[in-house]
């Protein structure tokens, strides 16, 4: 009995580290369950890329698209916080300004925006916005579900190649190097939803994250010898926008 306990224990613990959304008091808090609690943060996804599709499904009969488009945006947004945006606009942040891998950390570890991270952050939503809104109506609900599951279970994957490099942070407890077998379950959790609607698509789209996720990777180790908390935020909205554009180039043949 205790191990199902466990595991809830951990998807609550993946949920409320990434999201608003309350969890029972029982869970409590342990640095160490974050680590463990990895595995489930692509189900955190489905939930996040769920809210998304139902705002949608509920106003883009009432709204143009790019309205509900948008509506949907601003859910994921309240819901998670701008967790993973943060992160987007803190590493081009560190990225575009900084020479060397100290200079990095310090502009990443800084709360202030730079000009570099508000240009990527407002790029990042309008591709988001626009590609969404040139999707046909039947698959954006699904592609929204699958890009913010699967841009997760590929953002975690640096788990298990890469190291942390700073000595202390948000992402620490995180950052233990995850077990081949705790990987297998994000990826069950976060990419069978990328084949609800086109198998080929979803086969295309893999092959593209995969080529997109090693030169991801090859760039952190490059630039700061490994990742951080900010790097998987970033390369989560990298994903996930890639898996937008990806489709929308599919309808486009």
């Amino acid at each position: 009995m205790q191990r199902p306990l466990d595991e809830l224990r951990y998807f609550f613990t993946a949920l409320g580290y990434f999201t608003r959304v309350p969890v029972p008091r029982w869970v409590g808090f342990e640095r160490e369950y974050l680590n463990a609690a990895a595995r489930y943060f692509p189900l955190v996804g489905v939930l996040v890329g769920a809210v998304a599709a139902l705002v949608w499904l509920a106003t883009w009969r009432v709204f143009p698209a790019g309205v509900a488009v948008l509506l949907s945006m601003a859910a994921t947004l309240v819901l998670t916080g701008a967790f993973h945006e943060d992160g987007l606009a803190d590493c081009v942040d560190a990225f575009g300004g900084a020479y060397t891998k100290d200079d990095a950390l310090r502009i990443m570890h800084d709360s202030r925006i730079g000009a570099f991270g508000a240009i990527a952050l407002v790029i990042a939503l309008a591709l988001k916005w626009q590609a969404l809104a040139a999707l046909p109506p039947y698959r954006v609900a699904w592609t929204m579900i699958g890009a913010h599951a699967a841009s997760r279970a590929f953002a975690i994957s640096y788990l298990v190649t890469l190291d942390y490099v700073r000595a202390e942070g948000k992402a620490r407890p995180v950052a233990q190097r995850m077990s081949a077998a705790s990987f297998g379950w994000a990826l069950l959790f976060g990419l069978p939803w990328l084949f609800a609607l086109d198998w080929k698509l979803a086969g295309v789209t893999l092959a593209v994250l995969c080529v997109l996720r090693w030169m991801i990777g090859r760039y952190f180790v490059r630039r700061i010898g490994g990742y951080t908390g900010d790097c998987l935020g970033f390369a989560q909205q990298v994903f996930e926008i890639t898996i937008y554009l990806v489709g929308l180039a599919w309808i486009s043949f």
